[in-house]
């Protein structure tokens, strides 16, 4: 007996379109996908793992979205944009407080979502598409710390001799690698000390100096 196919459309329905009953069903399919990927991997997920994590049909999936790497695309944007958004609001933070609110921010965030960070970050290395869109969305935090360094500088605040944009990434770089071993990779580290360590050497990078405790 043959096998019965499964008809499922070639494009899935766009979200602006969705039903409320069928926006909970496509956010049924991404938490069951972060678990499923944090639970087995990405090279071994599958959509009927997915499926089944969400209590759907096989062919539900395809309703929502085109293949696994959809999904995965859209849980590592939402996770980026999460694990950036750390700009500090309170604006008479003086410019040490909102580096220092900026990295805790980026340091909860981080750990929050470490997790699926390890996921991302181990897809990264043997898929071009997600390799990119990991490099974006670095490229955009990057660039925001950047634009805050050259105002610094101006308020001559910071030190001139700078580039800006190079300081930006190597901090970033400093403090994504740090975190990346202490909290994926397991390196035993003082939590207290490892943070304020972090921030100091940011600090001490750019040449400001801490606000008095």
């Amino acid at each position: 007996m043959a096998k019965s196919s499964v008809n499922t459309p070639s494009v899935p329905a766009p979200v602006e379109t969705l039903t409320a009953r069928g926006r909970k069903t496509r956010d049924a399919l991404l938490d069951a996908a972060r678990t499923v990927f944090e639970t087995v991997g990405f090279p071994d997920a599958r959509v009927e793992q997915i499926s089944q994590e969400a209590n759907v049909s096989y062919g539900t999936f395809y309703r929502y979205f085109e293949s696994k790497e959809d999904v995965f695309r859209e849980l590592s944007t939402r996770l980026f944009e999460d694990v950036h958004r750390r700009e500090p609001t309170d604006a008479t933070l003086s410019p040490a407080a909102r580096l220092v609110a900026s990295n805790r921010s980026y340091y909860q965030a981080y750990r929050r979502n470490a997790r699926l960070m390890a996921i991302v970050e181990q897809v990264a290395t043997f898929n071009d598409e997600f390799r990119e869109l990991r490099h974006e969305h670095r490229r955009q935090l990057t660039e925001r710390t950047a634009r805050a360094i050259a105002r610094w500088q101006e308020e001559g605040l910071v030190r001139a001799e700078l580039d800006p944009t190079l300081a930006a990434r190597t901090m970033a770089a400093m403090v994504d690698h740090t975190l990346y071993l202490w909290l994926i990779q397991g390196d035993e580290a003082n939590e207290a000390a490892l943070l304020d360590t972090l921030d100091l050497m940011c600090l001490g990078a750019l040449g400001l100096e801490p606000d008095p405790v």
